[in-house]
């Protein structure tokens, strides 16, 4: 949590006047943090800060919010934005990190909503983290970093579905030795 704060107080801190708004989304009670989501002309940090903030305490008005963070293009937001919807327990999250890991529109982005879909463990989980990594399989494909994640949160699933592409993922050099694991995950379930 301290290294997301440090971060927008360094963001805030940028902006005439920041600091002092950035003290003020930190002191601010729930109400004010959810009225800030919808405030105009509020800068993005200061979203942020608010939607983090209110996703931690579980508070489902930061829903939204997050789910548009985890879409971003800084992964440092993203990260944290997939780390506040762990937290926050709203049932629409598994479903909006799949449609994010699984639009190849997107694949760029998609490294936090795949490991947010692993952390989860939810009925989407594994069908989205296995048609992502089937079409990441293709030759020089470059978003390997998105792939292996795939490939690890198949093995932490331990879902039987996913056996095929593991398989496949093994003949890939930069998947084949978590591919494996995750296969002999698979035998011991």
């Amino acid at each position: 949590m301290n290294d997301v704060l440090d971060r927008l107080r360094a963001e805030a801190g940028q902006a005439p006047g920041g600091g002092a708004r950035y003290e003020a989304l930190l002191a601010a009670d729930a109400e004010g943090l959810a009225a800030s989501l919808t405030s105009a002309g509020l800068p993005l940090w200061a979203r942020e800060l608010a939607a983090y903030r209110l996703g931690l305490a579980g508070d489902r008005r930061a829903f939204e919010s997050l789910v548009l963070l985890l879409n971003h293009r800084d992964p440092p937001r993203c990260e944290a934005a997939a780390r506040a919807l762990a937290v926050l327990g709203d049932p629409r999250t598994a479903r909006a990190a799949a449609a994010l890991a699984t639009n190849e529109l997107r694949t760029a982005y998609a490294l936090h909503p795949v490991r947010l879909l692993a952390a989860l463990r939810a009925p989407e989980s594994a069908p989205a983290l296995i048609r992502t990594l089937s079409r990441l399989l293709a030759p020089h494909d470059p978003y390997w970093r998105v792939a292996l994640a795939c490939v690890e949160g198949l093995g932490a699933l331990a879902d039987q579905r996913a056996r095929e592409v593991l398989t496949r993922a093994q003949s890939h050099p930069r998947l084949a030795v978590a591919a494996t694991v995750a296969l002999r995950g698979l035998e011991l379930s």
